[in-house]
């Protein structure tokens, strides 16, 4: 699910069969951006479409201003809601933009498959040769040409918890998956209190802080290679793998006794906004938490501080067989014309330049090894840019941005609201894999 870097949710992408039936409405031939243009000079001005809006926006184009008057070239973004399906709409009408900022790889892929997208220059491959690991190249490129540099990064699956709350007890930070079970258990015997809180509630987007915590447990307990097969349907949900990575995250969820400190029983996991849980973790009402990178601003919005010696902090979902191994997301930047200004912002956006640029503006991070972790505005953000850097970790895109839209933001999300509401998990996954699109 893409999310802003203070949480809030993006339109997901859309189904493959309504952008079809919108592109069969529309007149015309693949687009080229700029009414047409490709391969020329330029003209000093390039468009920029993507999802990001608001503040963040801003910040956007504050990161480039400078690089704008040095060049000579005049970015102009536009952001809409309905990015998902406008793209694909203005793509088919050659009215694409030169550039998009795709929240989903799966979207960049079906446009680049259409031979709506320019492949990326050399320069901007250098770029990502040189500054990203080999598995962020991958969401960039399809049917082995590579289309787009990755953008900004997240990195899911942090357990947000009270340092001066584990000390008081003598809770060790798990070195563990089954460690932090372990921890559950002890919380709740010592308190009598469930340990965890979590919401599932996102308007129409409900249920997906769910899928989170089973791409997780998928990629730590059966790995990459087996999250790559589950991603692309080769393996199917129904797959006794995927059922553990359930019933694993089941273990918390499921149990009365360990959820919804402060909102209720397991029931309320569907009721409570997703943000909610930063009050509980802030007034010490909950224990753990399971969110993202991002989720440092719902914190600090709930007054109190996040650093590793102050009143909440964080800690990655322990591996289960001591790999580094995690899930995450970001965008990646793909092009509808070729012509020299176009390219140029491209490789800029692909440089560690924008990275440092756009990062020490605040609230995001980049997986773009020649960022210094220093310049992200808070400790939880300078770590997961580390883990990014660390060439040791095996990073996978969020499986629900990957797969179609009929699933990863359908079936799967319906999915896991009624699986906390009681129904079974083979009932669940057969439900959540009826939505796969027929061949």
């Amino acid at each position: 699910m893409r999310i802003t870097s203070r949480g809030r949710v993006l339109a997901p992408i859309a189904a493959i069969g309504v952008m079809g039936l919108a592109l069969t409405a529309c007149s015309g031939g693949p687009g080229t951006g700029n009414g047409g243009s490709g391969g020329g000079e330029g003209d000093g001005e390039v468009t920029v479409y993507g999802t990001i809006a608001d503040t963040e926006a801003e910040l956007l184009e504050q990161s480039w201003a400078d690089w704008e008057e040095e060049n000579d070239i005049d970015i102009v973004y536009e952001s809409s809601k309905e990015f998902e399906t406008q793209i694909s709409v203005r793509a088919q009408g050659g009215n694409a933009p030169d550039i998009a900022i795709f929240p989903q790889p799966g979207l960049l892929a079906d446009l680049a498959t259409r031979d709506f997208l320019k492949p990326a220059p050399q320069a901007v491959e250098d770029n990502v040769d040189e500054y990203w690991s080999e598995d962020w190249k991958a969401y960039g490129t399809v049917e082995d040409t590579f289309y787009g540099a990755p953008l900004m990064a997240s990195v899911k699956g942090f357990i947000w918890y009270s340092p001066s709350q584990f000390e008081e007890n003598g809770w060790a930070v798990p070195a563990t998956y089954d460690e932090m079970v372990e921890l559950t258990a002890t919380i709740r015997e010592s308190t009598g209190t469930a340990p965890w809180c979590a919401g599932f509630g996102s308007d129409a987007a409900t249920g997906w802080p769910g899928t989170d915590w089973v791409e997780d447990l998928v990629l730590r307990q059966a790995g990459p290679e087996v999250y790559d097969q589950w991603v692309a349907n080769e393996i199917p949900f129904t797959d006794p793998q995927i059922a553990e990575a359930f019933d694993a995250v089941g273990e918390i969820l499921k149990n009365p006794e360990y959820v919804n400190a402060g909102f209720g029983d397991v029931a309320s996991i569907t009721t409570t906004p997703f943000g909610d849980p930063a009050s509980a973790l802030a007034d010490g009402t909950c224990a753990l938490h399971h969110q993202a990178s991002f989720y440092d601003g719902f914190v600090t919005d709930a007054g109190a501080t996040v650093a590793e010696d102050g009143d909440i902090w964080a800690f990655l979902t322990p591996s289960i067989d001591g790999s580094k191994a995690v899930t995450g997301g970001g965008e990646i930047v793909g092009a509808f014309s070729d012509d020299a200004d176009t390219q140029a912002v491209l490789e800029y956006l692909s440089s560690p330049e924008w990275a440092n640029s756009r990062v020490a503006l605040g609230g995001v991070i980049s997986a773009n090894t020649g960022l210094d972790p220093a310049n992200a505005s808070s400790g939880i953000l300078t770590q997961a840019i580390e883990i990014l850097q660390d060439p040791e970790t095996t990073f996978r895109f969020d499986a629900s941005d990957l797969m179609p839209s009929a699933v990863g933001v359908g079936t799967f999300f319906k999915g896991m609201v009624d699986w906390v509401n009681g129904s079974d998990t083979a009932t669940v996954l057969e439900q959540i894999e009826s939505g796969w699109p027929s061949e």
